[in-house]
């Protein structure tokens, strides 16, 4: 039987990197959640719609194809047959899955691959709505968070890294208005289950998260 184990947490707080980085020291795959509501953003902003208006987006969903292929341990993200993993990590790819997790069509578009992929495999899975939603029965669920600044002073050191130019308040501003756009959706908000272990890792790295991460997941293995 599969173990499994739910990630959420607001945007920044590291959750992709430490749940990927715990997964490979457990031997458990690494799902993205967020990386498919991107492809969909993503195929949505190529399309020139806008990810906020329901309609267009839910007409595209039928042209939309997406798979996670796991290569040499990593998530690779494939959209109608493209390798999307890289392009899918901009700012705008970001708001704009966060405009189309809002859209109950999209969530039930995902919803079933989603659990598919945590029936067959011992798994981490990190996004919004894991613990509460997707996988309610996982035997670990955490909720990773930090402070809104700290978040965003992760976010800006990752854009510069990549090259990107990018200044502390409008990355600030991004992480204000993605956490008030995910905890207030009507669909599946953010928030946090009531059988989750709370886990602010303002103070730590992220060697040090995964480690916790680690140490919770083994308490109840």
């Amino acid at each position: 039987m599969a173990f499994n184990v739910a990630i959420d947490g607001p945007a920044g707080a590291g959750k992709s990197s430490a749940a990927k980085l715990a997964a490979g020291k457990l031997g458990f795959i690494y799902v993205d959640t967020g990386a498919l509501y991107r492809a969909v953003g993503l195929y949505s902003i190529r399309r020139g719609l806008d990810t906020r208006d329901e309609e267009s987006v839910v007409n595209t969903l039928g042209s939309i194809s997406i798979e996670l292929k796991f290569i040499d341990g990593a998530q690779r993200v494939f959209l109608n047959g493209e390798d999307v993993s890289d392009a899918i990590r901009t700012p705008e790819a970001s708001m704009g899955a966060s405009n189309v997790s809002a859209i109950p069509e999209v969530r039930d578009f995902l919803f079933e691959l989603q659990r598919g992929i945590a029936a067959h495999n011992d798994c981490i899975m990190d996004g919004r709505d894991i613990g509460t939603v997707v996988l309610p029965d996982a035997e670990v669920k955490i909720f990773l968070t930090a402070s809104p600044e700290a978040r965003a002073d992760r976010r800006l050191k990752e854009l510069i890294k990549k090259g990107e130019t990018a200044d502390r308040q409008t990355v600030l501003d991004d992480i204000n208005k993605r956490d008030y756009q995910d905890t207030h959706r009507k669909t599946a908000p953010l928030t946090c289950a009531g059988d989750a272990v709370y886990l602010d890792n303002g103070e730590l790295d992220l060697e040090q998260t995964a480690d916790r991460i680690i140490e919770i997941v083994k308490e109840k293995m």
